[in-house]
């Protein structure tokens, strides 16, 4: 049999977090090792204690027997009594003419044989004590939550009844061991809370700075802090993010010219072209300055990315219904928005920190893919349980693309003869960029078959 169940039953139980795991290190050998230092305890000095004071006790009422036997008269008895209650704390009560009763709640130390064992209590203890030192009969009652200790003596003449208090075989130091132990375990647990806290929040802070800065965020520099491992760690990103914003800048001016030295040319291309009038040449040459443009801009497009862009709070359900509905007014596809309302009527929410712009390029691109290879699209909001992230799906009823080509169709410039790029005479860009987009905000596009409309299911994973 498997300690805790099965290895999955005892992975739930580790926490999942970097504090709590770290406390878990440090509580589980301080638990052990006071627990192990316990069971020493108990097994030497609190088994040494008890014996002693019960040693201590039965010598008394030996020592009080002893006095009774030698002042057999009532006044002498009398001074005995006062004596034991005064210095013993022993009342004595004489049962005259009775003898021990067969109780199985009581046992007979004479006639019991008691062994050592960690089962021993106090009762034992005591029985064995009193027996070794009075020779004679004795029996003990020590009720769990009683104030005394009954103890039952039998003389020839009758029983001696012994009324001891209870705290003669108990001693104060183990109350201050449990609580010197509680009380440095409790100690310790904090100042250990504190510290891992102070070395995880460093990290966390990591966590979050690299996530934002994924998703396009304008953060500033990290605090380097915490331990050296995670200094380091914060001054590589630091320096990481640097690099590639210095990339990006670098990128973004050298396209910005030129896109500017490959717009004047067309222009001027364009502008001769409309002076050579309406011949068969002239309308060629205009198709392919249109087609150099689109391409033109399709891959600045694709190299600009979204460097220049901040993220801003948007609601994810009013950028899509807005991409939604400039498709919506074309009449060459039908395309229908589901999913944007609750199962009682309750218009979905979706807020969350993104670049508005490059999201809605990379809507427009898969839903303009799908209306370009299709007459009926339909788009899917799916907000899923945790929360936490969303699901757009986008389906047609086009030709598709062949799973071969799936994840060919995301490389820049792509075509091929099966692909529905050429049909169109596409510039294999779009979902290039669209892919792009999603995975600069932490997400993904996914491509397969639509079951319901027999063309292309594309789906659009983003974290909220």
């Amino acid at each position: 049999m498997r300690l805790f169940g099965t290895p999955t039953s005892l992975k739930r139980m580790v926490p999942r977090g970097l504090l709590g795991r770290s406390l878990l290190i440090l509580v589980v050998p301080l638990v052990v090792l006071q627990v192990v230092t316990s069971v020493v305890f108990y097994e030497r000095h609190w088994d040494t204690v008890m014996r002693r004071l019960a040693s201590g006790l039965a010598g008394d009422i030996a020592a009080t027997l002893s006095l009774l036997h030698r002042y057999p008269d009532p006044d002498g008895q009398a001074w005995v009594t006062d004596f034991a209650q005064e210095h013993f704390e022993l009342q004595l009560d004489f049962k005259a003419g009775e003898v021990l009763p067969n109780d199985e709640h009581f046992r007979d130390a004479l006639s019991e044989e008691l062994n050592d064992s960690q089962n021993e209590n106090m009762e034992d203890v005591l029985a064995q004590s009193l027996s070794e030192r009075l020779h004679r009969p004795v029996m003990v009652d020590m009720a769990i939550f009683a104030r005394d200790i009954d103890i039952y003596v039998q003389r020839s003449d009758g029983i001696l009844h012994i009324t001891a208090p209870r705290k003669r075989l108990f001693s104060s130091t183990t109350y201050i061991f449990v609580l010197w132990m509680a009380g440095t375990a409790m100690l310790l647990f904090g100042i250990a809370t504190i510290f891992m806290s102070n070395q995880v929040r460093s990290i966390r802070r990591l966590a979050v700075s690299a996530d934002g800065f994924g998703k396009g965020r304008d953060l500033p520099p990290i605090k380097v802090e915490g331990a050296r491992e995670v200094r380091q760690a914060a001054q590589a990103f630091n320096l990481m993010r640097e690099r590639i914003q210095r990339q990006v800048a670098q990128r973004t001016e050298m396209l910005a010219g030129v896109s500017h030295d490959l717009r004047t040319p067309l222009t001027r291309m364009k502008l001769q072209l409309a002076m050579m009038g309406d011949s068969p040449d002239a309308c060629d040459l205009s198709e392919d300055v249109a087609e150099m443009e689109r391409m033109v801009e399709g891959y600045l497009a694709f190299a600009r990315g979204e460097g220049t862009e901040s993220a801003s709070d948007v609601d994810l359900v009013e950028v899509l219904e807005t991409v939604v509905a400039r498709f919506q007014r074309d009449e060459r596809c039908a395309v229908e928005l589901i999913g944007l309302y609750t199962a009682s009527g309750e218009r979905r929410q979706a807020p969350t920190t993104v670049r508005r712009d490059s999201i809605e390029r990379c809507l427009s691109n898969l839903i303009g893919n799908a209306c370009r290879y299709g007459q009926r699209v339909r788009v899917h909001y799916i907000a899923q349980e945790d929360e936490e992230s969303c699901s757009i799906v986008v389906e047609d009823n086009g030709p598709g693309i062949p799973p071969v080509l799936r994840e060919d169709v995301f490389r820049p410039f792509f075509r091929a003869d099966s692909s529905r790029n050429s049909q169109t005479g596409g510039t294999g860009l779009g979902l290039t960029i669209a892919r792009d987009a999603a995975r600069v905000h932490g997400g993904d596009i996914l491509l397969d078959d639509s079951q319901e409309m027999g063309g292309l299911r594309v789906t659009l994973h983003l974290p909220l």
